[in-house]
């Protein structure tokens, strides 16, 4: 039997930081990834010779902004960075009217939106140089949040911080009408806001319709040089420089648990890994609670609140291999490394109303990626390597109809772009049940660890009572999307999860452990029957 200080389960991104940090700290660290290739969800093949397609995330405005990451010095260990000549566009209709354009120069973005729109423009740019880094201080810290809220209250004042709240919980809908007299400004906006699963019109929406974009005007939306892989891989590099060992092909089967604590885990290759001080699990919680667990580790409460746990809607993507660039009719569209296509302000209703009542899109509102646009070394020169997704209402994810809904895919580009579907020379289409197979952590395609919407988020996510990283097992940790403060390739999942690891063996780790035991005895202790 092998031992370690710390075994983590998965390789994502978020394994991959907590390895690091504990590695750092002296902890030996044993990381166990059931695929062969470490990165989770980021991750790049060459799908057709010569380009190089990412299979899931592409774009990293919130790696850009985590101080996770840049703490960790990845340029220091191979990454380098890349930008598309303009950071996303968002052609309203496809009739060659001027997309919305969003670039990393502020006042240019701001001309482009005209008198009036423009100034709001910036002074909602002033607005994020005031407060943005407290903003991701408070999103990207233990739940509850202490010092960014103070922050936030010590720059604003009382008055403008309720203000904020106001603001932070409107809709991106109501959000950009409040801002701004035109569509163009409330495109860059709602657009953003299309990143995650939140109906436009409903609370959650804005904030990260606000902050995406706002991270773009800082930061733009950078790729890594080479594909999504190098980002990857230089996280393993850098978890390994600190001395962490990193094993793939090792699928652990379950968690061992006595006297109420994690004490191993066990690979379906028949490695078992003693762990001496803590278990990390970037899995996502269901998988976590339900299979990797004994059930009699799991309190009965918890059981039934995993049963109300919302997955996002499922995922359907397509690669193309493009002899050409897309032939974009919409002035501005064609330097954007990212393309919110299909769909104006209303379409977005629209759309988001036909996924949440489970009609399949005729017209789906699409998230596109340029990618040699971003990163010369993706393609040939003069050719693209580009690629789309949208989703399928929950609950339907079967193959013929995510074959159908690629196929409208195509059909937006093509009206939007005429001739796009001459100059595909390679197409590849990722169906929900493709995207799980090659990472299990993303059940029926969906991408973010769990729904975003605000039921799921800070106190409630992923379940209510635990919406910190330590769970009702001594010693294991949910270090996922799964995980506060939720979706993104930001590594604040995994980088909470070593901290309180760390934290439950420092001075006063006694202390934190018989508090959250018992906080966590009240919180899942069954019912009185009733009288």
């Amino acid at each position: 039997m092998e031992i370690a200080d710390a075994v983590v389960i998965g390789g994502g991104h978020h394994g991959l930081v907590a390895a690091a940090v504990l590695a750092d700290a002296g902890w030996d660290v044993c990381l166990l990834e059931a695929t062969d290739v470490l990165g989770g969800a980021v991750r790049s093949a060459e799908l057709h010779p010569g380009f190089t397609a990412d299979l899931f995330s592409a774009f990293y405005p919130l790696t850009a902004g985590s101080p996770v990451l840049r703490a960790l010095d990845l340029g220091g260990h191979g990454l380098r960075w890349a930008h598309a000549p303009a950071v996303l566009a968002h052609p309203a209709h496809p009739d060659g009217a001027p997309a919305a354009v969003l670039h990393r120069d502020r006042e240019r973005t701001a001309a482009a939106l005209g008198p009036g729109d423009g100034e709001a423009w910036l002074r909602l740019c002033a607005q994020w140089d005031a407060i943005g880094d407290a903003v991701l201080r408070s999103l990207f810290t233990a739940f509850p949040p202490v010092r960014g809220p103070l922050e936030l209250l010590r720059r604003t004042g009382t008055a403008d911080a309720l203000r904020l709240a106001r603001f932070l919980a409107l809709p991106v809908r109501r959000m950009g009408e409040e801002l701004f007299a035109r569509e163009p400004a409330r495109l860059l906006l709602a657009g953003n806001g299309g990143h995650a699963d939140i109906p436009p019109d409903a609370p959650g929406s804005g904030v990260f319709g606000w902050l995406l974009a706002m991270l773009g005007q800082q930061h733009g939306f950078p790729v890594p040089v080479g594909g999504a892989g190098e980002l990857a891989a230089a996280l393993a590099r850098r978890a390994a420089a600190a001395g962490a060992e990193l094993h793939t092909g090792e699928r652990v089967e379950r968690i061992d648990v006595r006297g109420g604590r994690a004490v191993a885990v066990h690979c379906a290759t028949g490695r078992t890994v003693r762990a001496r001080r803590a278990v990390i699990a970037d899995v996502a919680a269901p998988a976590l609670y339900r299979d990797l667990l004994p059930a009699a580790a799991v309190p009965s409460r918890l059981r039934a609140d995993l049963e109300r746990f919302v997955w996002e809607t499922p995922t359907v993507k397509v690669n193309w291999a493009l002899r050409e660039p897309i032939p974009w009719r919409n002035p501005g569209t064609a330097g954007a490394g990212t393309v919110h296509l299909g769909a104006d302000a209303r379409g977005l209703v629209r759309w988001a109303g036909e996924i949440e009542s489970g009609t399949v899109p005729a017209t789906p509102f699409l998230l596109l990626g340029q990618m040699t646009t971003a990163d010369a070394s993706r393609s040939p020169a003069g050719t693209e390597s580009a690629w789309a997704y949208t989703h399928l209402p929950r609950g339907v994810a079967d193959d013929r109809t995510a074959d159908g809904l690629a196929e409208r895919i195509d059909e937006v580009v093509e009206a939007f772009a005429p001739g796009f579907r001459d100059r595909v020379v390679h197409r590849m289409v990722q169906r929900p049940r493709d995207l799980q197979a090659a990472d299990p952590n993303l059940v029926d395609g969906a991408v973010g660890g769990g729904t975003a919407q605000l039921y799921q988020q800070l106190v409630f996510r992923p379940v209510p009572g635990l919406g910190r990283s330590e769970t009702v097992v001594d010693g294991l940790y949910l270090g996922s999307a799964s995980a506060h403060p939720g979706g993104g390739v930001h590594g604040v999942c995994g980088w909470l999860a070593a901290r309180a690891a760390l934290a439950d063996h420092g001075l006063l780790g006694g202390l934190r452990r018989r508090a959250r035991s018992a906080a966590l005895e009240l919180i899942y202790r069954d019912p009185p029957p009733p009288r």
